[in-house]
């Protein structure tokens, strides 16, 4: 009989935090710039220089501990971890072992039975970011960028509570959506400013002990993050039927081959030879300050989700979807209070905003059209000013450049032709210049009428009322 498993999968999730300045000095934390350029003695690890702490880094690594529901810990204090890496300046890292800002949370996921399943967080901690290496594809050589060294981060370190790539990723989803809506961070993958690396072990069905577990990175996607766990767990299994030890070690990832290969073997506490920093006071976190942190927590997505179908009407679905970033989330609300139409503000929001946004390629907070021009427009529709085909036209505009639609329908001459005579003209024209279209639609084809819709927009460019076109030809063909 064939062995089961069950996979223990543990995260650890390092954020960058969206401050302007480093964690210990004054530099930018800005993406990008020339190689370099963003740095000073304190990022580069010069001889005598001396760190600052950046208050925010504190506020936002607080204010994740909340919404994770963790235990601030209010006097905390940074160690050094000591390794030998060209991309880390000092010879060694400014992190929290002993006393990290927050511990003992958990976040709630959706499993794949579609039941609720609590992940536990064992702490969260602030330390500062190493710098990048860059190898060269051609020859022997490794250039280093430090502009990334110094900025602020988060590790947030869960418990080995998941047991698929699936629930790992519902995790991450999680942990991601509460961080954006704090504005703690933009949480990039593909900018580096969100990365997990993978804690994975592999033990026999009913076993209670864990087995031994391997740590997977380079995982800058969601998906490299599944491919790399499931690899793993098939890697472990089959070790572990031929009768061979699973190493533990740190394995690198290679999504492009979809393989891993081993770096360096893992590395415990008392190898980093953790020690207290002595430039860098410990850390009070007053009941106060907690208190206006708290309160200055945002509404997320589940409450969200829940007021949007109890206060607007929406269906689930809806909901879901407009709350998918704080930043949609706003923007719909706001033009379903002016127009006080949010089924249509939904509709508006859901397709030609998100298409447009998917087609341009950009982030929902660079949405440049404002609330008041949406509401304005649903409310040209439902007078009748404009008919969809020119809403979309206009609202194509109004995306690029925010302009008005009334003015700009006026100046452009796209209001809804709703003249009696002049539709009854253009319909008699199409009749005339379409005979078999009008015996068709005589002999029953009644697919012919929209055809003889379509020819009446058309000379009309699109801006004639339909339904009066409709009714002057149900009229005319009945003669």
């Amino acid at each position: 009989m064939s062995k089961e498993f069950e996979t223990v999968i543990g995260l650890e999730v390092h954020v960058e935090l969206a401050t302007k300045t480093k964690i210990f000095c004054g530099c930018t934390t800005a993406f990008g710039g020339a190689p370099n350029a963003h740095t000073c003695p304190v990022c580069t690890g010069m001889p005598g220089s001396l760190p600052v702490l950046n208050r925010q880094a504190v506020e936002y690594a607080v204010a994740v501990g909340l919404a994770a529901g963790c235990e601030i810990t209010k006097d905390c204090k940074f160690d050094r971890k000591n390794y030998f890496y060209p991309d880390n300046p000092q010879n060694y890292q400014i992190s929290q072992l002993y006393l990290p800002v927050c511990k003992n949370g958990s976040v709630e996921i959706e499993t794949e039975a579609g039941g609720r399943k609590r992940i536990g967080i064992h702490e969260i901690h602030m330390e500062e970011d190493a710098g990048k290496l860059v190898h060269e594809e051609l020859g022997n050589s490794s250039i280093i960028d430090f502009n990334r060294s110094g900025v602020p981060l988060i590790e947030i370190v869960s418990k080995p509570d998941m047991r698929s790539a699936k629930e790992a990723i519902a995790f991450l989803e999680k942990l991601r959506l509460l961080i954006q809506y704090l504005g703690a961070s933009d949480c990039k993958l593909q900018e580096g400013s969100m990365r997990a690396d993978v804690n994975l072990s592999v033990r026999e069905a009913g076993q209670t002990e864990f087995g031994t577990r391997t740590e997977m990175k380079n995982l800058n996607s969601f998906k490299a993050i599944a491919r790399a766990a499931e690899h793993e767990r098939n890697r472990q299994i089959d070790l572990i039927l031929s009768g061979q030890p699973v190493v533990q070690e740190t394995r690198r990832w290679d999504d492009a081959k979809g393989n891993s290969y081993s770096m360096r073997s893992k590395e415990d506490a008392k190898d980093y030879r953790y020690f207290p920093d002595p430039d860098l006071p410990p850390v009070h976190i007053s009941d106060a300050w907690i208190a206006d942190i708290r309160k200055r927590q945002p509404e997320f997505r589940e409450e969200k989700v829940r007021r949007f179908q109890e206060e607007y009407g929406l269906p689930l679905y809806d909901a879901k979807v407009l709350t998918e970033t704080r930043e949609l989330a706003d923007f719909f609300e706001e033009t379903a209070k002016i127009s006080g139409k949010p089924k249509k503000a939904s509709n508006w929001v859901m397709g030609e905003t998100m298409r447009l946004l998917r087609e341009s390629g950009r982030e929902p907070g660079r949405i440049g059209l404002s609330p008041g021009r949406l509401a304005k427009m649903i409310d040209l529709i439902d007078d009748g000013a404009v008919n969809g085909a020119v809403a979309k036209e206009v609202f194509a505009v109004m995306f690029e450049e925010d302009v008005d639609p009334g003015e700009y329908v006026r100046e452009h001459g796209l209001a809804v032709i709703g003249d009696a005579d002049v539709l009854r003209e253009t319909v008699m024209r199409a009749l005339e210049g379409n005979p078999k279209a009008v015996e068709d639609y005589r002999n029953g084809k009644k697919k012919a009428m929209g055809f003889l819709v379509g020819q009446t927009m058309k000379e009309l460019k699109g801006k004639a009322d339909p339904g009066m076109v409709n009714e002057i030809l149900r009229e005319l063909l009945s003669e």
